[in-house]
């Protein structure tokens, strides 16, 4: 009888299996292959040469990839591609800001490892938690509690203030890979501090590193429902000024979440695919800061009953929002807008720096039938949910076709008459410049008089900074304008606040609100218009000069400005980019005196070929994020 083999050395054969499975930017000394693609090893036999029809090898492997994209393109984006941007400021202004996702930067892929060891789940129980590592959608959950760090010994630290100087403004980052790197030397001590962006930044890198195809969204005017009845209430005074209210129901001017693509097999057929999760701690799911993953498309069609959070992300997306007049200690109902809630949900292009609207996968068209059948198909499962007792995030079974109430703060027919209606005046603000940051805000009122009547109007305005989460700061400019209108006419009130008037009252996040509460003196109606300025700074400009080829020394001129007409201290630029430096540049500039513009040159020796993206940051104690990148291709060497 032959003699059984003895393995004298297995050939994991490192470097060609990851070039062939695309993990070599992360390492070539240790195997690492992705799921459902073959790979080659050798084994060295120590006794005797292997027999074939005599010596049998048996393998045991499981190939199902639940997280398998069939598009080459989607997988180049949404796994390979390691920069990209975050949308942010409004709808009306919506910019782009570049961010370092670096998950093949060297270390990353041993922190996203220790990140999972680290979560309640693996100390709890390690046996079961590593047994569910297969599974996209427990792992998916995990990494969201452990980006956050309300329960437990998290990435990051969220605060929605405006005292940082125990750590960094959130707007200051520009990349994942420092704060992950500063998390693991600090024995994962959370980072202070993150906001929505940074979170849905930091898990997308965790996410394409392990090899879950990730994409960041931002939803623009995203809900948020503290009691989950699907309506919005924000509360005003009798000046327009938007008031702090005890629900604690806001709308962000901008939400920052995450999708990740994953098949649902604890779901009905059909809502695989695209799922939100939210590292964001907002609320509790299951007793833990996580939220999701919740089906993009039982978003859409008012599924709120489908695992996991779902009814709260529905909020997000197509919430009502109910304004409402405190006066006198009593509160009148102004108007109920049915569509204000989830505008230009957006991403970045596939292999482009284009923005997609993708806002048709979340909603039907504001304002069509199929849109406000959802609504109330949802409202009706929240409903019969309150009822029988269930909590949010609970393991729910989907229930069947529900009917229509006809009691719904939407109707199916017509959506309430606005005040400007009743009255028929309407009115409506107007930018006449840019709103610059460090210059003065030039605006109009437009008042129009759609009867046939004569109208008085008096005009109470006011203006106010927000956080971008919609917390109201106090107001610092008021005013009242008395307009007389004859029929049909339009007229026109000039207004301006100056710098020096906003300056001292404006947020990092350079958000004003100005609002307009007009009533008319034969109607107790009372019209209620406001808008969000996003006040800009003139971009940093970065010039690569020469060809960058790997391993070859490369100049990159960066060029910045003070936009305000005084002077600002404490400048520092950040600069990064993977595979073009090892670290993250930091540059002290000191003060900056007003309007001055200047550029410095820095020297670096790309590592990494293909296309990369360098990120700059300056901030300064009056500002704290002016941003600016360029896109670099790296030559091989030759």
């Amino acid at each position: 009888m032959a003699q059984g083999l003895e393995v004298a050395l297995t050939d994991l054969q490192s470097s060609r299996n990851n070039v062939q499975h695309h993990t070599e930017e992360i390492t070539v000394d240790h195997l690492l292959v992705r799921r459902g693609q073959a790979f080659n090893l050798t084994l060295y036999f120590r006794n005797r040469g292997f027999q074939p029809g005599l010596d049998n090898i048996i393998f045991v492997v499981e190939t199902e990839d639940a997280v398998y994209l069939d598009s080459e393109p989607q997988r180049q984006e949404y796994v390979m591609n390691d920069y990209g941007f975050i949308y942010q400021g409004s709808k009306n202004w919506i910019r782009p800001c570049p961010w370092n996702y670096g998950q093949f930067e060297d270390k990353i892929i041993d922190i996203c490892l220790k990140l999972l060891d680290k979560s309640l789940h693996f100390q709890t129980d390690p046996a079961t938690d590593c047994a569910l590592r297969g599974s996209p959608v427990y792992v998916s959950r995990v990494v969201c509690a452990m980006i956050n760090s309300n329960d437990d010994n998290g990435v990051l630290n969220g605060k929605w203030s405006e005292n940082y100087t125990d750590g960094a403004n959130p707007a200051e980052w520009t990349g994942s890979v420092a704060i992950l790197k500063q998390w693991n030397a600090t024995g994962c001590q959370p980072v202070r501090y993150g906001q929505c962006w940074v979170f849905a930044a930091v898990m997308c890198t965790v996410m394409r590193c392990l090899g879950i195809p990730t994409r960041v969204i931002t939803n623009f005017d995203s809900g948020h429902d503290t009691d989950g009845n699907l309506i919005i209430d924000e509360y005003y005074d009798n000046t327009g000024r938007i008031l702090g209210n005890k629900k604690k129901d806001t709308i962000w001017n901008f939400h920052v979440w995450n999708e990740c693509w994953m098949a649902r097999k604890d779901l009905p057929p059909g809502y695989g695919g695209w799922q939100v999760l939210d590292a964001t701690p907002q609320e509790m799911s299951n007793g833990i800061y996580c939220c999701g993953p919740a089906s993009v498309r039982a978003i859409k069609e008012g599924e709120v009953d489908l695992n996991y959070d779902t009814p709260f992300v529905f909020s997000m997306v197509n919430a009502d929002c109910m304004s409402w007049l405190v006066q006198g200690g009593k509160e009148q109902k102004l108007h109920q807008d049915t569509s204000s809630v989830g505008n230009f949900i957006s991403t970045k292009s596939i292999q482009s720096d284009e923005r997609d609207d993708i806002t048709e996968n979340y909603k039907y068209e504001e304002g069509s039938l199929q849109e406000r059948q959802v609504f109330l198909k949802a409202l009706q499962k929240l409903k019969a949910r309150s009822f029988h007792g269930s909590q949010r995030g609970a393991e729910l079974q989907p229930s069947g076709p529900t009917s229509l109430s006809q009691d719904s703060p939407r109707s199916l027919h017509t959506p309430s008459l606005r005040p400007s209606d009743v009255v028929q005046v309407s009115l409506k603000f107007k930018l006449l410049d840019p709103p610059n940051m460090g210059q003065d805000i030039c605006f109009v009122l437009l008042a129009l008089n759609m009867s046939s009547q004569f109208k008085d109007l008096k005009v109470n305005l006011s203006a106010q900074s927000l956080l971008h989460d919609g917390s109201p700061l106090s107001p610092f400019w008021q005013d009242t304008a008395f307009i007389t209108l004859s029929p049909k006419e339009a007229k026109t009130y000039p207004c301006k606040i100056s710098y020096s008037q906003y300056s001292q009252y404006l947020s990092t996040d350079k958000l004003i609100r100005i609002s307009a509460l007009g009533e008319e003196k034969s109607s107790p109606e009372k019209i209620l218009v406001n808008k969000i300025i996003t006040l800009s700074y003139p971009s940093i400009t970065i010039n690569v000069l020469g060809a960058a080829v790997v391993n070859q020394p490369l100049s990159i001129q960066v060029i910045f400005s003070n936009p305000l007409s005084e002077q600002v201290e404490d400048c520092v630029l950040t600069v990064e980019g993977s595979g073009l430096f090892k670290k993250q540049q930091k540059v002290f500039l000191g003060v900056l005196k007003p309007q001055h513009r200047a550029s410095i040159i820095l020297e670096t020796v790309p590592f990494k070929s293909g296309q990369r993206q360098i990120q700059a940051n300056m901030r300064s104690n009056k500002f704290k994020d002016i941003k600016g990148y360029r896109n670099v291709y790296v030559d091989f060497a030759l």
